[in-house]
């Protein structure tokens, strides 16, 4: 569907102005029918109701229309675009319209990239220079372009809670990929002063994830009665964060002080390193499932340890910090895939990807 836009309201003279007295404004969201993009989109627009969305997303595999509420997908303030975040025309023309670019669009699965890792440089590199491209044409109307990275790009932590100053040292073709455009938006503004902004999320979790990521896959094993398959010992860590709290965040990002977070990175996580194996179990708990459900498969090639979050950049700054414990979103995760299962219903043939091990033999992952 398509609506046409009215006249700018806040143009450049909302730069600068803080969360208190927002402006109208227009933001664009690419990705936006996926995870972490539809979470964000409902917050943002149940918090603003003046403000108008504009979401580009070529609805892959991973994304859908049923992700996004039926009252958004019918309001006058909301636009839906089809189309890949490559097509350069449809990109700029967007931007164009915009007053914010929030780039949700990459391929996201570290086992589907050692599958077949094409797609992800393809959508996730060339993707995202294609955004930047077009917020460099527009940058006198563009106020601030928030690109999603993700922890994935530091690869093997080398200290127990890794700060933006980590090395980058990506350990799978997903990584790569993202580090690739992490890069390059960083590049784009030293190079042509891009009012970018770099957000690496840790380990997000919550309402409409694909059934190929660990939470929502041991939650809905444990819907159905499947056994909940962990990859090695699970004694590996990542730090889990419930998606509001990283809408919070990008709405902070939004609204802060342009002088302040333009050409910055910020990382929002728990700041907690949860063990796959603990969270099988919290999750088996939550949903009062036997232990024998728990399964022990082959480790996953490009596995990476001593993922926390080191966010004190974010909270010195914002005050911001992570409001929902790891149970309690759990406990809400469990409740909405309960709820849901018409949403998430027809992902359940990918909710495992067939990997070749150092071995030679073929997995289930």
């Amino acid at each position: 569907m398509k609506t046409k836009r009215p006249a700018r309201k806040a143009g450049n003279k909302t730069r600068g102005k803080s969360a208190n007295l927002p402006a109208a404004k227009t933001i664009l969201l690419t990705g936006a029918a996926g995870f972490i993009g539809s979470n964000v989109l409902e917050y943002l627009f149940s918090k603003y109701p003046a403000y108008r969305f504009l979401v580009l997303d070529v609805l892959t595999y991973a994304g859908q229309m049923k992700n996004i509420p039926e009252n958004i997908r019918n309001s006058p303030r909301f636009s839906f675009w089809y189309g890949d975040v490559r097509n350069s025309k449809l990109v700029e023309a967007l931007v164009s319209k915009s007053d914010v670019v929030l780039h949700f669009a990459a391929e996201t699965h570290v086992t589907r990239s050692i599958d077949d890792n094409t797609k992800f440089f393809e959508t996730d590199v060339l993707g995202t220079q294609c955004v930047a491209n077009a917020v460099l044409t527009h940058e006198k109307t563009v106020d601030r372009f928030i690109h999603i990275s993700t922890c994935e790009v530091y690869g093997e932590g080398l200290v127990k809670k890794m700060d933006e100053s980590h090395p980058l040292n990506p350990h799978s073709p997903y990584a790569a990929a993202k580090a690739g455009a992490d890069r390059l938006v960083y590049a784009y503004h030293k190079t042509y002063r891009i009012p970018s902004i770099i957000l690496r999320p840790f380990n997000i979790f919550g309402p409409r994830q694909h059934l190929e990521k660990a939470v929502p896959r041991f939650v809905t094993s444990g819907i159905l009665g499947e056994s909940i398959t962990v990859h090695g010992s699970g004694a590996y860590t990542r730090d889990y964060m419930y998606v509001e709290d990283l809408s919070r965040a990008i709405d902070i990002l939004i609204h802060a002080p342009r002088k302040q977070v333009i050409g910055e990175v910020y990382n929002v996580g728990s700041g907690n390193a949860v063990s796959i194996i603990d969270l099988a179990r919290s999750v088996l708990k939550h949903m009062k499932c036997p232990p024998r459900m728990l399964v022990h498969i082959g480790d996953r090639p490009g596995q990476v340890n001593n993922f926390a979050c080191d966010y004190k950049k974010m909270k010195s700054q914002f005050g911001w910090e992570p409001r929902i414990t790891f149970n309690e979103g759990i406990k809400k995760t469990v409740a909405w895939y309960r709820k849901n299962r018409e949403i998430w219903k027809d992902q359940m043939w990918m909710r495992q990807v067939p990997i070749k091990t150092a071995k030679g033999k073929i997995e289930l992952h």
